[in-house]
């Protein structure tokens, strides 16, 4: 078996900006985290309605409810553990001397 080089094209130092992404206008970080809050708390609520719908009989499947639920546990541990990360900076601030 023959391994073949890859063929990449060189990358020019220019980044070209589409007109729509220029003209969105930048989120503020609060603005990214109550999104993201939101989709976290959207998923978990479905996963709970999930197990309801398995437990009353409106759902069959039980994949569908298990694939909601680890949906919603993986959004929320990587919801804690950016809160870790943003915790760990704020404590690294207030530790510096000015």
């Amino acid at each position: 078996m023959q391994i073949e080089a890859l063929k990449l094209a060189p990358i020019t130092g220019k980044i070209i900006e589409t007109s729509e992404s220029a003209k969105q206008p930048e989120k503020t970080f609060g603005e990214f985290l109550d999104e993201a809050l939101n989709n976290v708390n959207q998923l978990q609520n479905e996963a709970s309605q999930a197990s309801i719908n398995l437990a009353t009989g409106k759902i069959q499947d039980i994949a569908e409810v298990t694939i909601a639920a680890e949906k919603a546990t993986v959004a929320l541990q990587l919801t804690m553990q950016v809160r870790n990360k943003v915790v760990d900076a704020y404590q690294e601030i207030m530790r510096m001397q000015v």
